[in-house]
């Protein structure tokens, strides 16, 4: 695409690869090579490049405008490796550093000079991956993601944090190893607080220094890829960090953000918010996603905070209504669908994912049915409900069974991800083990318990690190995981269990071939709350099927019976109590084989042993006619 063609798509919001314009790129200019750069800064009085090329204030190079308020000039004297800023000249004649917001890669923070590299291509060995990811895509295949802070999950000797060519060698083998399908990453691109946790982003096309290189990522990706893994990254389209040396008032007017203040400040987070309807911002955005798609070979998005796009009174703030007289920020909403349609007409096998917790506006019905085009929604209201519960003292937990039970009444309203996530861990809601009511024995029988519903459930599903083996304290962004706990048993035995929970969730269809509608799932027993216990069966689409059962109070129930669908010899696949896992069970129950007696809608019933704060899951070894 030529000059023109860019400038022109770019104005009216459809250049979806603006990284490959705007910024700097190598170029010939009159028999000499040097670099290309442009800038887009309508309201600029003047835009400058400095840099180690131009001794900085010494001989700053000067842009030249165009009408669509694009600057661009050349040098001959830029080199790779060299770093460079824009110096922009706002209105009133105020002069003020900014970064490229087109740049590929900055300084190590506090710095926030860009760096001129040449465009590199990855030779990638992952065909066979993204040929299948393509072949086979992930609706009808199990989804279980590992959340990961790149920079807390471990760091050296020292005290540094991993780099991604660490990651490669350390957290792919224990992604392997504890069976985990997918690795989600809070935001990977450039932001100037740590402490943001990546959730205030500054550059959109350039990966955190602090993680190592673009390229070690590349190599990351394409590992996980050779060893069955995919993998997902955190984007954050609605908002950005107000620093006034990023993208803030870019050229001293409102650039990214909403031209009136209140809808463009941020109050609650401390963020500017984008102008999802300015058609150069869905450029920049849109180009973004599929940059990080396209460049790293990424087989998901998790876009962050939807919920503040789709609405005009999110923040705490005041706010005015719509043209309609309501809350719904229609350009938000638009601009979801258009980002949803763009980029599945580029990469359907990509999954969406939408951290968004309202119930308003359909998120994953397709566009042209009113949706917004998304894959997946986090289940915000489960994850709620479903820790509310496990907290709970279970003396109280049949008063409360609702909590367990509602979700069965909407499951399927929208294609979902059951989330433990980072949020979950922080701020003193305690580590998921911590939640857990009892001693310590009791928190680690509910932890498994709490997991196995969770796989049992339908929905794809999400686990944040150090949750896996029970961590104790809370997760703090600026340290490793306390990886200490693994050195007790119980710890141990926990990271242990969970391992096998992923390979079994992963070896049996019935978890997630139907994940989208009620075909896959029986409710066999909602009802005893007063023992609450609580029954259900998983199926595939050729009937094969798994029964669970789930007791939440410390009490075992022996004798323990409940209708079954399917007469036959059953045999227990599963049991949460067993030594090898933390629990006191040194084997689990013995085959059972069904009795023909009425049991509410059942003809058939199974008797068991149920074991204290434990989940007992069963599958069909023999059917009879």
């Amino acid at each position: 695409m030529d000059r023109d063609a860019h400038l022109y798509t770019f104005g009216i919001g459809e250049d979806y690869h603006l990284q490959d314009f705007l910024g700097a790129h190598e170029a010939v200019s009159h028999g000499q090579e040097g670099y290309q750069f442009r800038v887009w800064a309508p309201n600029a009085e003047n835009i400058q490049i400095i840099g180690d090329f131009t001794g900085w204030y010494d001989f700053p190079l000067q842009l030249q405008r165009h009408e669509s308020g694009v600057w661009e000039g050349f040098s001959p004297y830029a080199k790779e490796g060299q770093i460079y800023k824009c110096l922009v000249q706002r209105r009133g004649g105020q002069l003020i550093e900014k970064i490229d917001p087109f740049a590929r890669y900055l300084e190590q923070r506090p710095s926030t000079g860009a760096i001129l590299q040449k465009t590199s291509s990855k030779k990638w060995k992952d065909s066979l991956w993204l040929g299948r990811r393509k072949r086979f895509g992930f609706k009808s295949r199990p989804v279980n993601i590992y959340e990961v802070h790149a920079g807390s999950w471990k760091t050296d000797e020292s005290g540094n944090r991993y780099t991604f060519k660490r990651l490669k060698d350390e957290l792919i083998p224990y992604l392997v190893e504890m069976h985990y399908t997918h690795v989600e990453f809070l935001p990977l691109m450039a932001h100037p607080l740590g402490e943001s946790w990546g959730y205030q982003l500054m550059g959109y096309f350039a990966f955190e220094h602090t993680y190592g290189t673009p390229e070690e990522f590349q190599d990351f990706v394409e590992a996980c890829h050779l060893n069955n893994i995919g993998v997902i990254v955190d984007w954050v389209p609605g908002h950005f960090t107000q620093n006034d040396d990023a993208l803030a008032y870019f050229d001293g007017s409102p650039t990214f953000e909403y031209e009136e203040h209140h809808r463009a400040h941020n109050y609650g987070w401390g963020a500017l918010n984008f102008d999802l309807g300015k058609n150069q911002v869905q450029s920049f955005l849109i180009s973004s996603i599929l940059y990080w798609i396209e460049h790293f070979h990424v087989d998901g998005i998790r876009v962050d905070a939807v919920t503040n796009m789709l609405y005009r009174d999110f923040d705490e703030g005041p706010w005015t209504p719509n043209i309609y007289g309501d809350n719904r920020n229609l350009e938000g909403i638009n601009f979801l669908q258009k980002m949803t349609k763009i980029v599945k007409s580029y990469h359907p096998g990509v999954m969406l994912i939408a951290e968004e917790s309202s119930s308003q506006v359909p998120i994953t019905k397709p566009v042209e049915e009113g949706g917004l085009g998304f894959d997946y929604k986090w289940n915000m209201g489960w994850m709620n409900d479903i820790l509310r519960f496990y907290e709970e003292d279970p003396i109280y937990r049949k008063n409360d069974f609702n909590l367990v039970t509602f979700s069965f009444m909407y499951c399927f309203k929208e294609n979902y991800i059951l989330p433990f996530s980072h949020d979950e861990v922080v701020h003193g809601k305690k580590s998921m083990m911590h939640k857990m009511w009892g001693d310590r024995y009791n928190q680690f029988a509910g932890l498994r318990n709490l997991y196995a519903y969770q796989i049992f459930h339908p929905g794809k599903k999400l686990l944040f690190m150090g949750s896996e083996f029970g961590q104790f304290l809370e997760w703090k962004s600026h340290e490793q995981l306390e990886w200490q706990n693994i050195e007790d048993p119980l710890n141990q035995k926990m990271q242990f269990f969970t391992s096998q929970l992923n390979r079994f969730y992963k070896e049996h269809r019935a978890l997630w071939q139907i994940d989208d509608s009620y075909d896959g799932i029986d409710i066999i027993d909602a009802d005893n709350k007063d023992e609450t216990v609580l029954t259900f069966a998983r199926q595939t689409n050729k009937g094969e099927l798994l029964l669970g059962i789930f007791n939440m109070t410390p009490v075992e129930r022996r004798d323990y019976t409940v209708g079954v669908p399917v007469a036959g010899v059953y045999e227990e696949v599963l049991n949460t109590e067993l030594e090898i896992y933390g629990g006191t069970w040194t084997r689990g129950n013995s085959p059972q084989k069904t009795v023909k007696t009425k049991w509410k809608d059942y003809d058939q019933t199974i008797s068991l042993t149920l074991p204290a704060l434990g989940a007992s899951i069963w599958k069909v070894k023999r059917r009879i006619k």
